[in-house]
């Protein structure tokens, strides 16, 4: 492992233990040359993932550009970093069950979305702005509604079954 300090490859395992969710090995490591010390995380690989993009091109699928996604949907937002790495690892994991080695750029994006939705509306909301190309306010006023036409529904529903 090199050092993103110094670059050395000279480093050593201090400490490792699996994340909350069981789907990594969290290690902490030391740099001997420079004394850095930072984290990595090992996880299982079920298959090599190719993303299909708009245009035909592939490209190999990078599960850091999905956190950092879903790190700036989620910026300045109360949630627990642990639940956005589960959520993370949760869609890789549909990703790769779905048996296929190439996945549409507009499944990740279908995915991710649905998990926003699940989280945090404001997350929800910032990240279909940007996968949909969002180009004017009326936009956000269409996915307002679909987002409060849901909640309305779901209490409209709720209120039903405690009237039962």
């Amino acid at each position: 492992m090199r050092c993103p300090y110094c670059g050395s490859t000279n480093t050593q395992v201090k400490d490792s233990r699996p994340t909350e969710d069981h789907a990594a090995i969290r290690r902490r490591r030391i740099c001997l040359d420079c004394s850095g010390r930072y984290t990595t995380f090992e996880r299982v690989q079920l298959r090599e993932l190719m993303v299909v993009k708009k245009s035909g091109r592939r490209v190999p699928f990078d599960r850091d550009k999905l956190m950092r996604s879903l790190q700036i949907a989620l910026r300045k937002r109360p949630v627990d970093p642990e639940r956005v790495e589960r959520m993370a690892s949760g869609i890789v994991r549909r990703l790769e069950n779905m048996g296929e080695g190439d996945v549409n750029s507009e499944t990740i994006g279908r995915l991710v979305m649905e998990a926003l939705k699940a989280l945090d509306d404001v997350a929800y909301v910032r990240f279909a702005s940007v996968y949909k190309n969002f180009r004017e306010a009326r936009d956000f006023e269409v996915l307002l509604g679909e987002l409060t036409g849901e909640e309305e529904d779901e209490a409209h529903i709720a209120r039903a079954e405690s009237d039962s």
